[in-house]
């Protein structure tokens, strides 16, 4: 079947330009971006139908460049805009933008062709969505039957979104906090998210397990222990909580504090991922340049752009940045140190994103951890070169960070559109093209999507001429850790960094004893990382589609039916579609509430609602083979 047509070129590059646009508005408003690989999907068929000829592998097409759009724009805005608050610039530069998200963009789909088959084929990870988009896609081309439960996940997930999010009548997340023996808190909380839900049955008992386990111990070990005490050796912050919620002042000291464990996970874990990989990184290489006995005999559904096309580029993309640093630091040699650490680090977390995004799923990706990494490697680095004091030095890293994180961004993203590819028979060297296509589409528009938010809302904290700034977590964060390491801030928590490569070093002993002892149930660190970092409750309902997995699989006595695999991905299409229209929405009518009622009713509506949906989640997996 045709893949490349026009038709599809031309709708990817469209759908590329707007769901960038809405992710680098709802990303600056929220901190928060939705994976658009399943909407696009959905949208090209809708859009390729009122042709006369379409297929499966042009709709693939269709979302991969879309998808690399979106992800794109989640890369820049975790960390241009702090190039603001820094004072570094007070308009986003068209050209600079434009160059720095198209070679980070670039570099992240260059980055994931000798990935693609090492995770994709050798690890054969999970990649939610990936799997999400695929059934999406085949259920297109069927009528009837099965589709019925992708519908049905479809409409459940797109109505709990609206109720939650959209018309605001229940809260999305049941919590429960307070304060033990004084500065120490108890925390329980889990989000409602049907999606969530769907992201756990589909990767399984084993990650989901451990995402939780990296939960529990951010939130009711570590949390309770840190305020206990530690707390009391940072004043400043003891009196920012003090007076707050007992449940706000856990979330203020786990973002200030705890969250660094994860990214001291993060850290070792993405190293050892790339050790683990060694084997399947080095034979994608041999592969790519021919050098395997079996590669003149590869399957069109297994051939990848060829590794001489990779170094080059990546080459070109290197020479690029060399000049932007060298523009900012107007020096060569740190110039040349700059570009040779994002280069390697560009590969290592762009690495770490596809391999987490295999793991839980693009849209919990923490993609801002391994950016955090990133900026922690270069502050350090500028730290020792330059010193503190420097006025470009904090700039010069969030450049640095800038590139890696959309090269993680576009990492994790495109390996889940790979993963779909992968299913439903598409050849990974055309993807990687319309990657490339989508990337490119997007650059030239971000600049302006961005000076025309900062001229209508304003960018960053709250001003009185700013009163409803787009906040920018991510990026907030990003300027906070480059003036911290460089001298100009507050200090980083470095403790929780060591301790957290700590926790991780162990938790990759404990997988090795499990390994060599051929035990089912493994514990790869990143799994854990991903639950450390990110809150906890994200990880309660991900856990609990694993269980609902684990238990209908017990009930047929095997595999759970193919339907519980539809309706999980159902509720994942239909939450994304949601979100997208909301966030669509809330640009055309400039207000973060557009379809509130102004009437809530709680968490009890929410819960139930959720309740209903895991129970038919479960009635799915459970199918019986002979029930109609």
């Amino acid at each position: 079947m045709p893949q490349l047509t026009v038709k599809a070129i031309v709708t990817g590059v469209i759908l590329s330009i707007v769901l960038s646009g809405a992710n680098a508005y709802i990303g600056l408003f929220a901190g928060l971006t939705v994976s658009a690989s399943i909407p696009a999907a959905v949208m090209s068929m809708a859009v390729l139908s009122m042709f006369k000829r379409s297929n499966i592998l042009e709709h693939n097409i269709v979302q991969t460049a879309a998808s690399a759009g979106e992800s794109l724009a989640a890369g820049v805005i975790f960390t241009l805009p702090a190039l603001l608050m820094l004072n570094y610039w007070s308009v986003f530069d068209y050209w600079w933008v434009s160059v720095i998200a198209l070679v980070g963009g670039l570099l992240g789909v260059l980055y994931t062709i000798p990935l693609r088959h090492s995770l994709i084929v050798s690890e054969n990870l999970a990649f939610p969505e990936g799997q999400a988009t695929a059934q999406v896609l085949k259920a297109g081309q069927e009528r009837g039957g099965e589709v019925r439960f992708l519908l049905l996940g479809a409409g459940l997930g797109a109505v709990a979104k609206l109720s939650e999010t959209g018309l605001k009548v229940w809260e999305g997340i049941a919590q429960w906090a307070t304060r033990v023996g004084g500065d120490s808190i108890a925390y329980v909380g889990s989000n409602l998210s049907p999606a969530l839900v769907g992201v756990g049955y589909i990767v399984g008992i084993n990650i989901a397990s451990l995402v939780l386990l990296g939960g529990l111990f951010s939130w009711n070990v570590a949390l309770p222990v840190f305020g206990a005490y530690y707390l009391e050796n940072y004043p400043e912050l003891a009196t920012a909580v003090a007076d707050m919620p007992a449940a706000d002042a856990a979330f203020a000291i786990w973002s200030t504090q705890i969250r660094y464990l994860g990214v001291g996970a993060m850290i070792i874990g993405g190293l050892w991922a790339l050790l683990s990989l060694r084997g399947s990184l080095v034979e994608a290489f041999r592969r790519g340049f021919g050098k395997s006995g079996a590669a003149a005999s590869i399957a069109e559904t297994d051939r990848d752009t060829p590794m001489r096309i990779v170094v080059i580029g990546v080459a070109c993309m290197a020479l690029f940045m060399w000049l932007i640093y060298y523009n900012v630091v107007e020096s060569a040699g740190i110039s040349l140190a700059m570009t040779l650490l994002m280069a390697t680090t560009g590969f290592l977390f762009s690495a770490v994103a596809a391999y987490m995004a295999g793991l839980v799923g693009s849209s919990n990706n923490p993609v801002s951890g391994v950016t955090i990494a990133t900026i922690l490697f270069s502050s350090l680095l500028m730290l020792l070169m330059v010193g503190r004091g420097d006025v470009t030095a904090p700039a010069a890293v969030i450049m640095i960070g800038a590139v890696v994180c959309c090269a993680a961004a576009i990492g994790g993203d495109n390996m889940q559109d790979l993963k779909a590819g992968r299913m439903v028979g598409s050849t990974p060297y055309k993807q990687q093209v319309m990657q490339v296509v989508g990337v490119v589409s997007a650059t030239f528009v971000l600049a302006p999507i961005l000076n025309v938010l900062l001229s209508a809302y304003g960018i960053g904290p709250a001003t009185d001429e700013n009163p409803d700034s787009l906040l920018a977590p991510q990026a907030t964060l990003m300027a906070s850790v480059a003036q911290g390491v460089l001298g100009q801030g507050a200090d980083l928590p470095w403790g929780m960094i060591y301790t957290g490569i700590g926790v991780g070093a162990v938790i990759i002993i404990c997988d090795e004893v499990l390994r060599v002892r051929k035990a089912s149930f493994r514990m790869p660190v990143l799994a854990v990382a991903v639950g450390i970092y990110l809150p906890v409750e994200l990880a309660v309902p991900i856990f609990i589609g694993g269980l609902v997995s684990y238990v209908a699989k017990r009930a047929r006595g095997g595999e759970a039916a193919r339907p519980g695999s539809l309706y999980a991905a159902g509720l994942i299409t239909g939450e994304a579609l949601m979100g997208i229209l909301i966030a669509v929405l809330i640009v055309g009518f400039e207000n973060p509430a557009p379809l509130a009622l102004g009437v809530s009713a709680g968490v009890l509506p929410g819960i139930v609602a959720l309740a209903v949906i895991v129970a038919l989640l479960y009635r799915a997996g459970a199918r019986n083979k002979a029930a109609g």
